[in-house]
C-alpha cells in the first residue's frame, strides 16, 4: 500500500496531506510506502507504478461543503464537483494515468479545509481531523 499526501505546506490547511505524511513517517510497516507528493504528485507516478501496490491512498485538502477537518472518500467521478486548486496537474488526470495498465485500487480521501492563507501548519480543526484520520489508518495497518 502507498499513502501519498498532496498539498502546499505553506498554505495552511492545503498542507494537510504533507502534514499527515510527516506524522506517519515513523510508522514501521514493510507493506507500506509513504510519499509526500507536495503540489506535484505526478512526479511520483514512476515510483508508484514500479512498486505495484495493492492500494494507493491519496490524501488532500478539498472543498466538499463539509465542516473544516471532516474527511471522506471522494469518488474519482466527483473530482469535477470539488475544489482542488494548488496542483500543477489535475488530480482526475493523475488518477486516470495511474489506473492505466494497473490493477491497484486508488482511494482519494479529501479533508475539508478552513483556511488557505499563508501559514506553515493546518488550523486546529483540520489538525484534529488529520489526527482522527491518522488513527484510523494506524488501526487498519
Amino acid at each position: 500500500m502507498i499513502i501519498l499526501g498532496i498539498g502546499n505546506e505553506l498554505k495552511c490547511d492545503d498542507g494537510v496531506g504533507p502534514f499527515i505524511i510527516n506524522e506517519l513517517k515513523d510508522l514501521e510497516n514493510p507493506n507500506l510506502i509513504i510519499i509526500d507528493g507536495k503540489t506535484v504528485p505526478e512526479n511520483f507516478t514512476g515510483k508508484i507504478r514500479k512498486e505495484q501496490p495493492s492500494h494507493v491512498i491519496l490524501v488532500d485538502a478539498c472543498l466538499m461543503g463539509c465542516k473544516p477537518g471532516e474527511f471522506k472518500i471522494v469518488d474519482k467521478d466527483d473530482f469535477v464537483n470539488i475544489g482542488i486548486s494548488t496542483h500543477s496537474m489535475s488530480l482526475s488526470y493523475f488518477v486516470k494515468y495511474l489506473e492505466r495498465d494497473n490493477d491497484f485500487k486508488i482511494i482519494f480521501v479529501g479533508i475539508e479545509p478552513e483556511s488557505m492563507d499563508y501559514s506553515d501548519k493546518p488550523t486546529p480543526a483540520v489538525q484534529k481531523g488529520a489526527y482522527k484520520f491518522i488513527n484510523i489508518l494506524k488501526e487498519i495497518l
